[in-house]
């Protein structure tokens, strides 16, 4: 088995297109098609599912995956050490974000790392699943780390550091009766329309644990992708929304409430609990952590 077999596997796992994978491999789609075929061949079994309109990954495939990326993270981590030892970082590191991530001035990092280690090219990558999808990304070696928020205890798999926390802010229309309220209770807020994100993100999931902690039923009657769109929703008086502080102060046109109790917001910062992470990958920890972040 050689490790460019599983390197293409792995890119048309991901794409689920021998089209995309072969674009992203720059390599032609015959010779993806060769390679995965020799591979299904040595291991005894098929690795997709194909007909002319999709590309799914069998069962075998699914189990394949993760050990696939885990022997190229292992061959990467081999390579790295010595470049690192010779002329310095080099290699692709891949980073999940979410769209927000408060305090943590994600472009001027990069711009930082960027300077200290040219030879490494950075991926970053957002998921519509929101942390929820960064997170199992970064469980199966989809992802090197991750920025992202999750309310409670960290999944199996994933080792996490909290970079920064702040309230999340309650915004409604400028003409809702809530709006000029120093501070309102949770309870008082039975019975509102929200605009919220999808299930999976982490604000959604730091809201729902709050409203079902305190016993309370919400009706979500919007779901978006982003916090323009919920502004512009709330602003024109078709529900309330939470959102970071600092998303918030960003925000025209909405009123901004505070709640009680608070509903704490955490930027974390998710690594795998059971994979070396490569010398760019801890590089790039290693200056996400310092104070100037």
């Amino acid at each position: 088995m050689e490790l460019r077999h599983l390197e293409y596997f792995v890119a048309v796992a991901e794409e689920l297109s021998f089209t995309r994978a072969s674009r992203r491999l720059h390599v032609v789609q015959s010779g993806v098609s060769s390679a995965i075929q020799g591979l299904e061949r040595e291991l005894g079994a098929a690795l997709f599912d194909r007909d002319r309109h999709r590309v799914t990954l069998t069962e075998a495939g699914q189990a394949l995956l993760p050990e696939a990326r885990a022997t190229l993270a292992a061959a990467q981590a081999a390579a790295d050490a010595v470049a690192e030892a010779t002329a310095g970082l080099r290699g692709t590191l891949f980073v999940g974000t979410m769209i927000s991530t408060g305090p943590v001035d994600v472009p001027a990092l990069l711009a930082r790392f960027h300077d200290q280690h040219p030879g490494v090219l950075v991926r970053l990558r957002a998921m519509p699943g929101g942390s929820a999808d960064l997170a199992r990304e970064v469980a199966s070696g989809g992802l090197d780390l991750a920025l992202l928020s999750l309310p409670g205890d960290p999944p199996a798999g994933l080792a996490v550091r909290q970079l920064a926390h702040e309230p999340m802010a309650l915004i409604c229309a400028a003409s809702h009766p809530l709006a000029g309220r120093g501070t309102v209770p949770l309870r008082e807020l039975a019975g509102e329309t929200f605009v919220d994100f999808p299930v999976g993100w982490g604000t959604r999931a730091i809201v729902d644990r709050a409203f079902a902690a305190a016993g309370i039923d919400r009706q979500v009657s919007f779901e978006v992708a982003d916090y323009a769109t919920a502004a512009a929703l709330v602003g024109n008086g078709l529900g309330v929304a939470f959102v970071p502080a600092s998303a918030a102060r960003e925000l025209d046109k909405v009123a901004r409430v505070a709640v009680d109790p608070p509903l704490d917001w955490r930027i974390l910062v998710a690594t795998s609990a059971t994979r070396r992470a490569s010398a760019a990958a801890r590089a790039f920890l290693g200056e996400l952590l310092s104070p100037r972040s």
